[in-house]
């Protein structure tokens, strides 16, 4: 009979420990509030999958009203009918929203307003990354149009709705992303040398500048409503697929050997969620604004984000690219 090395098993042991806390280190932060969202309504934009989806799940279960916004229906619907039979809220909408298209954003703004008597939360959830070359329908970088401008013009839409609906919140999701990105104001939608990565990363530090910005402009006029950025960690979600979509055989198998290794390093999407949650629900947070939170906890962003005078420049660069007429 074989003898057990107990030094062997003791290395094991020590090692599949350390591995649980580096697991549990990088899950991140978890919401705890119990609060209620009886009689609110929340717009939730890419809740049909990811981390909109988990939101939009622990929403519900809290009571509120959840609108759906998303680009493709049918899977919103599925994803609808999932989170109903899940919590048995009832009190679940499906509107179409496609970032893409400036034309998108003011029907779907228009329905909400014309639909909804109130808004309590807003969170701009959807996103695309590291995508080709794309561009929107309207003619922009499909990363700062989807990311940044699609998300601009349906919040200032909505904002009268919210600012007769106070307190309300609004949650930008960001990345820490951010802290590698600059504005190329010259050439801001990177014509002159397109690089995936650069493209995203700028994305997001325009959802940081923009929650700046639009923080102070809310705080000027004493509005009650607030907006804070997120940062939701690393997350296996559909988010990724195009950094796994390249042309070759070659680069699609350095890119598994690159990745798969790591993927139990990620955040589920469950996970990713709870800094979203935790700014949408908590209580002490309700008088906060301007803030980048990550973990559920607020956090310094880079020194890009924190440029008052980028957000200002990002804000009339953004209102005259989607055609707003007021400032």
């Amino acid at each position: 009979m074989l003898g057990i090395n107990p030094i062997a098993v003791s290395v094991v042991l020590v090692s599949a420990t350390l591995l649980w806390l580096l697991r549990r280190y990088l899950a991140g932060g978890w919401c705890y509030s119990k609060a209620r969202l009886d009689g609110k309504t929340v717009l939730i934009t890419g809740a049909n999958t990811g981390i909109g989806k988990e939101t939009t799940r622990d929403l519900a279960r809290r009571g509120a009203r959840v609108i759906l916004a998303c680009r493709d229906l049918a899977k919103a619907e599925v994803a609808m009918t999932d989170i109903r039979e899940d919590t048995g809220n009832s009190n679940l909408a499906v509107v179409k929203l496609d970032l893409a298209s400036l034309a998108s954003v003011r029907e779907c703004a228009e329905e909400i307003k014309r639909e909804e008597s109130r808004l309590d939360i807003l969170i701009n959830n959807a996103g695309i990354m590291m995508c080709p070359e794309w561009q929107t329908e309207d003619g922009f970088e499909m990363q700062f149009g989807v990311n940044h401008l699609g998300h601009f013009l349906l919040t200032n839409l909505l904002l009268d709705l919210m600012k007769s609906s106070t307190p309300a919140r609004i949650i930008n999701v960001s990345s820490l992303a951010h802290a590698y990105g600059k504005m190329n104001w010259e050439d801001i939608q990177l014509k002159k040398g397109y690089d995936k990565r650069d493209a995203y990363r700028q994305s997001k530090l325009a959802n940081v500048l923009f929650t700046r910005e639009l923080s102070r402009r809310l705080r000027k006029i004493v509005s009650g409503v607030t907006v804070n950025a997120v940062h939701p960690g690393v997350v296996a979600t559909e988010l990724a697929r195009h950094m796994m979509k390249p042309g070759s055989l070659a680069s699609r198998l350095t890119n598994l050997i690159r990745y798969t290794p790591l993927i139990w390093m990620f955040k589920n999407p469950v996970q990713g969620a709870q800094t979203t949650i935790h700014c949408a629900t908590t209580p002490e947070l309700l008088n906060i604004s301007g803030q980048y939170f990550s973990d559920c906890t607020p956090k310094e962003p880079s020194q890009n984000a924190l440029d008052d005078d980028a957000a200002r420049r990002l804000w009339d660069m953004s209102v005259e690219m989607v055609g707003l007429n007021h400032n």
